[in-house]
């Protein structure tokens, strides 16, 4: 596993859904619809991840300001949202360890470089897949066991 690194495993920004701390609420709701996704990495103006939007940010925003449908989300800004929970980023130069740790608990990872600028995410599939890739490649996957049952034995 010590030959992966987080590049390898990069989703890059141009290939990610994402929303701008300065849209609507509606347009980042028509986003994550149009690309299928509960949770998108928000970036501001100069590019930095900022937080991750998930839908119960919305559901609990529209509760607390009494907004009763997706026309009234027109009227507020992502950065009108509190953070709930952080999706934490991991830096492009840390290690494969730290990446694993964060993906724990999160469906995906968001990367960003050493000035926190967004360069995409690494989503917890694509931690399974090269996990999976290496483990089959290995040869404890494909080694024989060292045991076997004797006939009639179970």
């Amino acid at each position: 596993m010590s030959s992966l690194n987080i590049l390898q495993l990069l989703r890059p920004k141009a290939m990610t859904a994402y929303i701008s701390d300065g849209a609507t609420l509606r347009q980042a709701a028509e986003i994550m619809r149009r690309h299928g996704y509960t949770a998108v990495p928000v970036i501001n103006k100069a590019g930095e991840y900022v937080k991750t939007m998930a839908e119960g940010d919305f559901l609990w925003f529209m509760l607390e300001n009494g907004v009763k449908d997706i026309t009234g989300l027109e009227a507020y800004m992502v950065g009108d949202v509190p953070k709930r929970v952080m999706c934490e980023p991991v830096s492009v130069d840390s290690t494969i360890e730290d990446l694993f740790m964060l993906s724990m608990n999160q469906n995906f990872v968001p990367v960003v470089d050493g000035r926190g600028v967004f360069i995409g995410i690494v989503t917890r599939r694509d931690i399974l897949q090269a996990c999976y890739a290496e483990l089959k490649n290995s040869e404890m996957f494909s080694a024989q066991p060292e045991y076997e049952l004797e006939e009639g034995k179970a």
